[in-house]
């Protein structure tokens, strides 16, 4: 796996800050149905551009950079 460059985690950084609110557009998850639409708030966003967020169905799947997508609302 290659990570994305330190620009692009500084760039999502500042556009997902902690505490920001979500919306999921798409998640490629095989063990988990993650609804289009579901909303949640960031946690972080880690080294890996990975966004974790507390979805407000409870769960705390991130959002893995180049494979997932959401937007922020």
């Amino acid at each position: 796996m290659r990570f994305p460059p330190r620009e692009v985690i500084a760039s999502l950084r500042s556009q997902y800050p902690a505490g920001c609110r979500v919306r999921l557009i798409e998640m490629n998850d095989p063990y988990r149905h993650m609804p289009v639409g579901l909303e949640g708030t960031v946690i972080c966003v880690d080294d890996t551009g990975t966004i974790h967020v507390n979805w407000d169905n409870g769960s705390s799947l991130g959002v893995v950079y180049g494979e997932d997508h959401c937007a922020k609302i």
